[in-house]
């Protein structure tokens, strides 16, 4: 509509973000604390969605005796008031922000910290994307799928409706309605290393192709810039590189 004849469309810009960094001695230190227990990670969580992952935990429980919950919230300065929640439910609790780590007994870890999903993301198989089981519209679901966690996301995911719907498509990702749904699914998945490991390679293999989005984009501009002169950009005027989401940027 432009007046460009030949259109090239890479992909989403916004996805091609290398995955979450983490300290390798925090997690090497949290990976000896959590041990070979069973466990799974609820991410980005909002005011009404501890509750259920609570719930969850307490059904998951009848399963796995050794299950240990790890939750961060979306806003960690809610932690004192997610941690008296968990106590009154009475669940064993250790709180990050308060210097505390995971013990044998521990079952939900808070993680009410800023700038750590990488490193919970790299803990845990399985993790559930907050934002979803209240109508908040989710969280980016491609960045524990980067670092090859299968996923799980209630109904609300209107933000990241795209990478859900390939995540989805490609078994990564499964839709839960409700908190019974999210604890039989994280069971189905915890009690089949089989079904697991396919969906982490799934999530895994979506990431690494939203993350190619950067070189499919280069590869189209390269050819218009001659002596690397970012002015043959307007000057070709015959080719443009696009991708969606470039609204709000």
């Amino acid at each position: 509509a432009l007046g460009a004849p030949r259109v090239v469309a890479t992909g989403n810009l916004k996805q091609a973000a290398p995955p979450l960094p983490a300290g390798q001695e925090e997690l090497e230190a949290l990976a000896q604390a959590l041990g070979g227990r069973p466990r799974w990670l609820a991410a980005s969580t909002h005011p009404g969605e501890e509750a259920k992952v609570f719930e969850a935990h307490r059904r998951l429980k009848a399963r796995f005796p050794a299950l240990v919950t790890l939750l961060v919230p979306r806003h960690p300065e809610r932690g004192d008031e997610i941690a008296g929640e968990a106590r009154r439910r009475g669940l064993a609790l250790a709180q990050r922000s308060r210097g505390e780590a995971p013990g044998p007994r521990t079952e939900v870890y808070l993680a009410d910290t800023l700038g750590e999903l990488g490193l919970f993301y790299r803990l845990s198989p399985l993790v559930f994307v907050g934002g979803s089981l209240e109508p908040v519209g989710g969280h980016n679901p491609l960045e524990p799928a980067r670092l090859s966690a299968a996923l799980l996301a209630g109904p609300h995911m209107e933000n990241v409706a795209e990478a859900a719907k390939r995540l989805q498509a490609a078994g990564a990702l499964q839709r839960v309605e409700d908190v019974q749904a999210l604890a039989a699914a994280a069971a189905a998945l915890l009690g089949d290393p089989e079904r697991l490991g396919a969906a982490r390679q799934a999530a895994a293999a979506v990431g690494r192709e939203e993350a190619a989005v950067l070189d499919r984009c280069l590869a189209a501009i390269a050819p218009l810039l001659p002596g690397g002169t970012s002015g043959a950009i307007g000057a070709a005027g015959d080719e443009a590189c696009s991708h969606s989401g470039m609204d709000d940027r």
